[in-house]
């Protein structure tokens, strides 16, 4: 799990990654904390995606990062809300607990 985390950190050097994927990890990362996209990251942004699914990673990665920063100011945490459910789980979280 430590190297998952490790690489995932280190997703530009990262050989588990392809470059589609890396281009969504630039998007996510610059979202998340807040920095610009140089023009470089854009031409590969627009290589894999077109405006809609640009929009709907962007919109994606926004409300996902939100409502993480939205339960650490809760405290909340995986079965605090609903708990003995799968609510708001994704569908492998969901497969693991069975």
């Amino acid at each position: 799990m430590e190297e998952d985390a490790k690489d995932l950190l280190n997703f530009e050097k990262s050989t588990r990654y392809d470059e589609r994927q890396k281009a969504a990890l630039t998007l996510t990362q610059a979202i998340t904390w807040g920095t610009d996209l140089s023009d470089s990251d854009w031409e590969t942004l627009y290589k894999y995606f077109n405006n809609e699914k640009l929009t709907e990673l962007g919109f994606f990665i926004g409300l996902t990062m939100g409502q993480q920063r939205f339960n650490r100011l809760l405290g909340l945490q995986h079965n605090s809300v609903l708990p003995g459910t799968t609510a708001g789980l994704a569908p492998d979280a969901v497969a693991a607990t069975k």
